[in-house]
């Protein structure tokens, strides 16, 4: 039991070295996480057999993240606009810590492969859109999977847009909520009214 628990917090202590050390150089090796972390190459090889594996375990933990941030943002209300609005703010707070790993994972692991690991993430937004189409919070000429993907990739662009320093990050939560709300056909005086009530 000890030695399980033992190398449980070694993985631990090396994923969270590993994403400190490459957000700060994207060209961070093994041997330097394993030096930051403290412990023998070895070690992290023993962990992840390969970088690639490295960073899908910290994409994967990334969207783990995403993926809880967004249930609780919908959750806040029943309005689907105002349920879209929680959900990206929130969202972007998880996502600001990861963003970086955006740009390095489109040079190390496909972005189909990012994609598939926010299919669940997805399928949520859709339910909210599908909601609020129907109900005519939303207006957009889109299907609802359609906006989805448009949503997402909008949360892209604007990370991307912070890491280009176009974008303050503390502005990025309300960018993206009025991004996604604008996008969905929410008249901007709602969009407005959306953002005044986020705090």
């Amino acid at each position: 039991m000890e030695p399980m628990s033992r190398a449980d917090a070694n993985r631990r202590r090396i994923l969270e070295v590993a994403l400190a050390e490459l957000l700060r150089d994207p060209d961070a090796s093994m041997d330097q996480i394993a030096r930051a972390a403290g412990v023998v190459r070895r070690t992290v090889y023993g962990h992840f057999p390969s970088r690639e594996a490295l960073v899908g375990a910290l994409i994967d933990g990334a969207v783990e993240a995403v993926a809880a941030a967004h249930a609780s943002g919908r959750a806040r209300s029943d309005d689907p606009a105002e349920s879209l609005a929680h959900s990206m703010v929130a969202v972007w707070e998880i996502a600001d810590g990861y963003r970086l790993l955006v740009g390095l994972a489109q040079r190390s692991v496909a972005m189909e492969g990012i994609r598939q690991r926010l299919a669940p993430v997805r399928a949520e937004c859709v339910n909210v859109l599908r909601l609020g189409l129907d109900q005519g919070a939303f207006t957009s000429p889109l299907p609802p999977a359609a906006l989805a993907y448009v949503h997402e990739q909008q949360l892209f662009g604007l990370m991307e847009a912070v890491n280009d320093g176009l974008l303050d990050p503390q502005d990025a939560g309300r960018a993206a909520a009025s991004t996604a709300l604008m996008s969905a056909g929410v008249p901007a005086e709602r969009t407005r009214d959306i953002i005044a009530t986020l705090g």
